[in-house]
């Protein structure tokens, strides 16, 4: 699972860096996603861009990070392509999670941190 860490004036955006996100990377990226909340500020911005493929798997990860979130933070999802897009739609997520369009929503000119556990 490859993620990126870009720091932001008001948290943290974690980047997807992955082109699927299914049951084969669904348990790792949550855990991951989990400890990187942690450590993040009072937004976490989850940039979904690279992503052309979720599953039942992935999105369920992505609504387990969202119910775990602390008290004061607040989960926003970026970039989501028409795929995963039609994914949170037809599931009603669109009504229950932020969602921001495109990458362009996402400061990508920050210093980043890679981490690249499989």
């Amino acid at each position: 699972m490859q993620l990126s860490l870009l720091p932001q004036d008001d948290g943290v955006t974690i980047r997807v860096e992955e082109k699927r996100l299914d049951a084969a990377v669904a348990m790792a990226f949550k855990d991951k996603v989990r400890s990187l909340v942690a450590h993040g500020g009072a937004r976490i911005t989850l940039d979904l861009s690279p992503v052309d493929f979720m599953d039942s798997s992935g999105l369920g990860a992505v609504i387990a990070i969202f119910k775990s979130m602390p008290a004061g933070r607040s989960l926003v999802l970026a970039g989501l392509s028409p795929n995963v897009e039609r994914v949170f739609r037809l599931t009603r997520m669109d009504k229950v999670m932020t969602i921001i369009p495109g990458p362009q929503a996402v400061d990508h000119s920050r210093p980043t941190w890679h981490d690249r556990e499989r």
